[in-house]
């Protein structure tokens, strides 16, 4: 009996202990300071933090105004705007999750050129084709990736929406993109033949020309097409494609060092 006694007592402190400890925990739930602030006014707050800098609080009441104004152009916004600081703050695989999924569920928001503009910044790297070492390139290749990503957001961009006005800017870095993604393959390219690797020189090489016509590198690929082929005893291909340099470019340097029909400099 006593023994029953025992347990049921100690059965009554511990529900006891446990409602207290419950209630404690109620009592210390952080209070939402923006409970009482409008969708408008939690904006301005997010962006006046997001301005002076601190980018965490920010993202926090950015979250908050996304659930409070979901569906809405400010929930979109919010959105954006969180997509936004993660690239700033260097997430970028954080920034590109949360616009893909923007751009998935708002075909026809009103910042859907922005969403794609931005999208493609996220992606863009200005360093692209700046490579002191043949080592890193590993690390170009993800870059190419990343890059070529990059200019497909900004080709929807400028096909979807020409009168945007991020489109001129979008412009600008799809040439760019362009431009320094030949300048690599021909980077690759003279590795490859300064190496005596003829065949994986002229594949490169050849690729730069079919894939980025209008790139100024594709003058230097063509020599070392020719270059190449010539190495490999490939006369006619050597031969055709010292036809087509000297056809667009008949100024250029490269045509005095290239190797004569019968082989001679």
């Amino acid at each position: 009996m006593n023994v029953i006694r025992l347990v049921g007592r100690w059965s009554g402190l511990a529900s006891v202990a446990v409602l207290a400890a419950l209630l404690t925990a109620c009592g210390s739930t952080p209070k939402d300071e923006t409970a009482g602030m409008t969708v408008e006014k939690l904006y301005a707050e997010a962006k006046s933090e997001a301005d002076a800098g601190s980018y965490e609080r920010a993202l926090k009441l950015y979250e908050r105004l996304e659930g409070r104004a979901a569906g809405t152009p400010l929930g979109q916004q919010a959105t954006l705007e969180r997509a936004y600081l993660n690239y700033k703050t260097g997430e970028k695989a954080t920034a590109l999750s949360i616009l893909e999924r923007f751009l998935k569920l708002h075909p026809t928001s009103p910042a859907f050129d922005y969403a794609l503009y931005l999208q493609g910044v996220v992606n863009f790297n200005d360093n692209l084709g700046l490579f002191s070492s043949i080592a890193r390139q590993d690390l170009s290749e993800r870059d190419q990736q990343a890059s070529k990503d990059s200019y497909q957001s900004f080709k929807q961009l400028v096909d979807q929406f020409p009168q945007s006005k991020y489109t001129p800017d979008a412009q600008a870095r799809m040439r760019y993109i362009v431009n320094s993604l030949a300048a690599y393959e021909v980077h690759v390219a003279r590795y490859y033949y300064r190496r005596g690797a003829y065949v994986a020189a002229a594949n490169r090489a050849q690729q730069t020309v079919q894939e980025f016509q209008q790139s100024p590198a594709t003058e230097e690929a063509l020599h070392l097409m020719v270059m190449s082929y010539d190495k490999l005893g490939l006369v006619q291909l050597r031969d055709d494609a010292g036809r087509v340099l000297r056809q667009n470019y008949p100024n250029s340097e490269f045509i005095a060092s290239e190797p004569a029909a019968d082989g001679t400099k």
